[in-house]
């Protein structure tokens, strides 16, 4: 952040959320308020990844927008998917057949008998 008011601003709000004066929405509201009417604020090109940063910190889960929370778990859920295919195929290699050990096979065939061995 580049205004030094909004940093300020920001401290006092965090104090009242911490002392649980203020809703973490209410600040979340207040800081965009206050970049909304700010010509400092609205020149810094990082202020909306503060902001999206200082929401995620303050604001319980259940009140991020329901829109962003489905994006999130979505995400989760597309890394976690692609974390699990990853170990299959890491246990897959692992666990390949030894060409040359058919031990297994060969104790359940049954054994032929006289005239199948002549075929």
């Amino acid at each position: 952040m580049q205004c030094e008011r909004l940093i300020g601003l920001a401290k006092s709000w965090y104090t009242s959320v911490r002392d649980e004066t203020m809703a973490p929405a209410r600040m979340v509201q207040f800081i965009k308020q206050h970049v909304a009417g700010c010509p400092i604020c609205e020149e810094d090109p990082d202020i909306q990844d503060e902001i999206l940063k200082i929401t995620e910190l303050i604001l319980p889960e259940s009140k991020i927008p329901k829109a962003v929370r489905m994006k999130q778990e979505q995400e989760e859920a597309a890394r976690r998917e692609a974390e699990e295919d990853a170990e299959d195929d890491v246990e897959e290699t692992a666990e390949g057949d030894d060409p040359g050990d058919n031990t297994e096979e060969d104790e359940n065939e049954a054994p032929l008998a006289p005239e199948e061995e002549k075929l």
